[in-house]
C-alpha cells in the first residue's frame, strides 16, 4: 500500500487518478476505477444536462460503494453550458470530490466548500498552481507537456514542471502527462508529487466506453503518434495523429482561421470515433503515454499492476548504482 498526502486527504486507497475525459468518464469506467482503489471522475459535461449528470452519478453509485468524483471543466465559449446548474447538481448528488479545470475555480469554491466537497484543480503551469492554492483548492493536478488534451502554452515537460510545482506548494500534487505504469508512479513520487493522473492509459482498458479499434490503435501506436493542434491559436491540444489532425495542423500553419477548421474539430465528430471506431472521423485526445501501452487490461488488473510494480521498485531501490 502506497500512502501519500493525496490518499489521506481524498480518501482513496491508491495515489492514482483517472482523468476526466470527455465522452469517456462515464459510470462503468469510473466505478471500475473506484472499485480498484483509485479515484475515478465522471466528466460532467459529457452529460447533456445537469439532470442527466445526476442520473449518471446515481448509476455509478449502483456499481460501486467506493469514493469517486466529478470533473467540471470550465472554459470560455460563445454559448457556455450552465455551469452553475451543473455545480448545483454535483452538490445535490452528495459527491465529495470535484476536479475543476480550465478557468479559475474561485467562483465555485465557496459553494463546494460549504457542501464539504474537496476540490482538485488541474493546472498546466506553476504560476496557475500557486494561484489555485491561494484561492483555496485542496490539491492540484499539474499537466506536463506530454499530456493528452490541453498542455498549456509553456511547453514544459513533467520532469521539470512537477518538481517545480511541488517545491512551491503545500497541498497535494498529482502529476499528469506521460504516466502509464509503476515506473511512472515511482518517478512522480521521487519528483515530489503525491500521485499520478492517467487519461490515455485508462482509455485503453476493457471498461473504457470506446470502440475496440481505438484501443488497438493506442496499443499499435508509439510516443510519436500525436499532433499538437491549435498552436497558432494559442489553444494547443495534443490529439491522436490521423487524417483530420494532420489536416488541421496544415491548414492553421498556412494561415487558416478557427472558422475554417470548426467543422473538422467538432466534438460530435470526435465522439463518433469512440462510438464507431472510425479513427479518421474526427479528432480524439491521446497523449505521449501511448508509447508505453501494449495491452488492454481490465481497470482492476491495471491498477493492481501499477501499484505492485511501484512497490517492488521502491522496496528494491537502486543499490547497484551507489558506490561507497
Amino acid at each position: 500500500m502506497i500512502e501519500t498526502r493525496f490518499t489521506e486527504a481524498f480518501g482513496v486507497r491508491h495515489p492514482i487518478v483517472q482523468g476526466g475525459m470527455q465522452w469517456v468518464g462515464t459510470a462503468p469506467l469510473v466505478a471500475a476505477v473506484a472499485n480498484a482503489g483509485a479515484l475515478g471522475l465522471i466528466t460532467a459535461l459529457t452529460q447533456p444536462t445537469p439532470e442527466e449528470l445526476l442520473r449518471e452519478i446515481e448509476r455509478c453509485r449502483e456499481l460501486t460503494d467506493q469514493p469517486f468524483g466529478v470533473n467540471l471543466t470550465i472554459l470560455p465559449s460563445i454559448k457556455p453550458p450552465p455551469y452553475a446548474e451543473y455545480r448545483a447538481a454535483i452538490i445535490e448528488s452528495g459527491v465529495r470530490i470535484v476536479e475543476t479545470a480550465g478557468s479559475n475555480p474561485a467562483p465555485h469554491l465557496p459553494h463546494f466548500r460549504e457542501a464539504g466537497i474537496k476540490v482538485l484543480h488541474k493546472c498546466t503551469s506553476v504560476r496557475h498552481a500557486v494561484k489555485a492554492q491561494a484561492v483555496g483548492v485542496d490539491g492540484v493536478s499539474i499537466d506536463g507537456f506530454e499530456c493528452g488534451g490541453h498542455p498549456g502554452e509553456d511547453d514544459i515537460p513533467g520532469l521539470v514542471l512537477i518538481p517545480a510545482a511541488a517545491r512551491r506548494l503545500d497541498i497535494p500534487v498529482i502529476a499528469s502527462g506521460g504516466f502509464a505504469d509503476g515506473r511512472g508512479l515511482v518517478a512522480a513520487l521521487a519528483l515530489g508529487a503525491d500521485g499520478i493522473n492517467m487519461g490515455t492509459r485508462f482509455l485503453c482498458t476493457a471498461e473504457a466506453p470506446v470502440h475496440d479499434r481505438v484501443k488497438q490503435a493506442i496499443v499499435d501506436g508509439d510516443e510519436r503518434n500525436t499532433e499538437l493542434i491549435f498552436r497558432p491559436l494559442r489553444n494547443t491540444a495534443r490529439v491522436a495523429r490521423n487524417k483530420i489532425s494532420v489536416e488541421v495542423v496544415r491548414m492553421l500553419d498556412e494561415g487558416a482561421e478557427f472558422a475554417d477548421i470548426r467543422d473538422l474539430v467538432a466534438g460530435v465528430r470526435g465522439r463518433e470515433v469512440f462510438r464507431t471506431g472510425d479513427l479518421d472521423a474526427g479528432i480524439w485526445t491521446a497523449g505521449c503515454a501511448q508509447g508505453l501501452i501494449d495491452d488492454i487490461p481490465t481497470v482492476g488488473e491495471l491498477v493492481d499492476r501499477i501499484v505492485d510494480e511501484a512497490e517492488k521498485l521502491m522496496e528494491a531501490g537502486l543499490p547497484a548504482l551507489v558506490s561507497r
